[in-house]
């Protein structure tokens, strides 16, 4: 399970909104960024930079693997390493059967 954001989707949302709203204002986008991130109180402009990318990309603005992408390969990915785990059980128990039925029985 991923851990919790430091900041909440709400916030996120606003700070992407307000830099597309701003970026005309400023020089640059990173002007803008530094300008919105200082506004809201975000560490790191940086951190407003990379929500802005992540929502271009899943917009389909931008290259890239969207977040719902992301999260189904991560879950195949588990699912896979589960199904591994349980095919190599499986294979431990079918050489321990197999061993069992080669071995000669005592009979009584």
């Amino acid at each position: 399970m991923a851990r919790p954001s430091k900041y909440p989707a709400e916030l996120r949302e606003r700070a992407v909104r307000m830099v597309a709203e701003v970026r005309d204002d400023h020089p640059s986008e990173l002007a803008a960024i530094r300008h919105v991130a200082g506004l809201l109180g975000i560490g790191s402009p940086e951190t407003l930079r990379t929500w802005i990318r992540r929502r271009e990309i899943d917009a389909g603005e931008r290259p890239g693997v969207t977040t719902e992408q992301a999260e189904e390969n991560k879950r195949l990915k588990r699912e896979n390493a589960e199904l591994r785990r349980a095919n190599e059980i499986l294979k431990a128990a079918s050489a321990f059967f197999a061993a069992e039925l080669d071995r000669p029985q005592k009979r009584s």
